[in-house]
């Protein structure tokens, strides 16, 4: 496809979910609008399978995806990273909790989506252990799965994984944007009452100062300055052969380097590429949309529908019970859970839009997105990329067992 018409025909699709967003006060995210309208896109062939790719877009989300994630630890302080062990406790709950739900489900439905294994025919525990990984985790825990599956010919369930990655945007948008509206409104209300607990407001002086050389705080400059912390970041992923994966490193030295002074808050804010990159990375959510086959989802759809009913109702019944036992609300819980769903960059996305849709002023949206924003981040990374690869890694071994 012609890159410029697919350049211009993605920026349409992005216009267009934003504007029903901001519409209908975020009650339809613009994640989720966009997701749809890609999905039918690619299921009729308006959009030709090539369109993103073309785009260029996601080429260059592969390349600044850290660069925003050394953003976002820029953003949060370390008293509020300390803060967020609760976040942690509750994500990772969640994926525990997607386990025993799936596996309440083949106990129940097991019968019907069994076979023999030796007849290359998947078995229960298979979709189990294939959903787990595939409902909390992102592309590292699709690929533990498949490499598990193919290893001894189980096609469906290597097909499965990525069936569900590419569909569960569709369920973790709408549910998480409803959730947060629910969560934001009970925010705005206590900002009202003047119970809410507001961050202090950053010391100008602090928010423009920083210990980079005047000639590195260009865009140009900005640009080297976080792009070696992404390339350190990861030289450390392989050096520990990904057991500190190159987004949580990200994180934490953004995190660090906001602490000590070397990045200002919020590093990359002002620069004349922010806006460009921001786009890019949501462009990583829609790209297994273009791989969706009507067959295969045809094949798979009782287990894939298993999957995420008793896949979310574990996560909302885990998430809310542990917590509750940690001080949380139940819709912010929950909300932490479903991050599972979708992780980066819907954790930030569907944060801000709940927090411009119940704030009525800038004070509110800052005081509200102040609460939401870095337990949403955290939960993402506490549960697709930390727990899930974790779990995945040891129960992959199961499948075909």
């Amino acid at each position: 496809m012609n890159p410029i018409l697919a350049f211009v025909v993605v920026m349409l699709v992005w216009t267009v979910s934003d504007f029903v967003a901001k519409k209908t006060h975020s009650l339809l995210s613009s994640l989720f609008v966009a997701s749809i309208i890609f999905l039918v896109g690619f299921l009729t062939d308006i959009f030709p399978e090539d369109l993103l790719t073309s785009s260029s877009l996601l080429g260059l989300a592969g390349v600044v995806v850290g660069f925003i994630i050394v953003h976002l630890g820029t953003m949060i302080s370390l008293d509020d990273f300390k803060k967020q062990w609760k976040t942690f406790v509750v994500g990772a709950a969640t994926v525990f909790g997607i386990g025993l739900s799936l596996l309440l489900a083949g106990l129940i439905f097991g019968s019907r989506i069994s076979g023999s294994a030796e007849e290359g025919y998947a078995q229960a525990l298979d979709f189990i252990v294939a959903g787990t990984g595939s409902l909390s985790g992102g592309t590292i825990s699709v690929l533990i799965v498949q490499e598990a599956a193919l290893g001894i010919g189980l096609t469906s369930i290597a097909i499965f994984p990525v069936l569900i990655a590419a569909l569960q945007g569709l369920v973790g948008f709408p549910l998480t944007s409803i959730i947060l509206r629910k969560e934001a409104a009970r925010l705005r209300d206590e900002y009202r009452a003047g119970t809410l607990e507001v961050p202090e407001a950053e010391d100008p002086a602090a928010v423009s100062s920083s210990r980079l050389p005047a000639g590195l705080r260009t865009t140009p400059g900005t640009l080297f300055a976080v792009g070696v912390v992404v390339l350190v970041s990861l030289g450390i992923n392989n050096l520990t052969d990904g057991i500190l994966n190159t987004f949580v490193v990200a994180l934490i030295l953004g995190v660090t380097l906001r602490t000590v002074g070397v990045f200002p808050p919020s590093v990359l804010a002002g620069i004349d590429a922010l806006g460009l990159m921001m786009i890019a990375i949501m462009i990583l959510v829609f790209a297994p949309l273009a791989t969706v086959q009507p067959e295969d989802v045809a094949a798979l759809a009782f287990p894939l529908l298993l999957a995420f009913l008793f896949g979310v109702a574990g996560i909302a019944a885990f998430s809310a019970l542990v917590g509750k036992l940690v001080g949380y609300s139940v819709p912010m819980s929950v909300a932490i859970g479903l991050t599972s769903l979708y992780g980066f960059p819907g954790t930030m996305i569907l944060s801000q839009e709940a927090a411009k849709g119940a704030g009525e002023t800038p004070e509110e949206v800052s005081a509200i997105e102040g609460q939401i924003l870095p337990k949403m981040i955290v939960a993402g990374f506490s549960t697709v990329t930390i727990t899930s690869v974790v779990v995945t890694s040891i129960i992959a071994g199961f499948i075909g067992g």
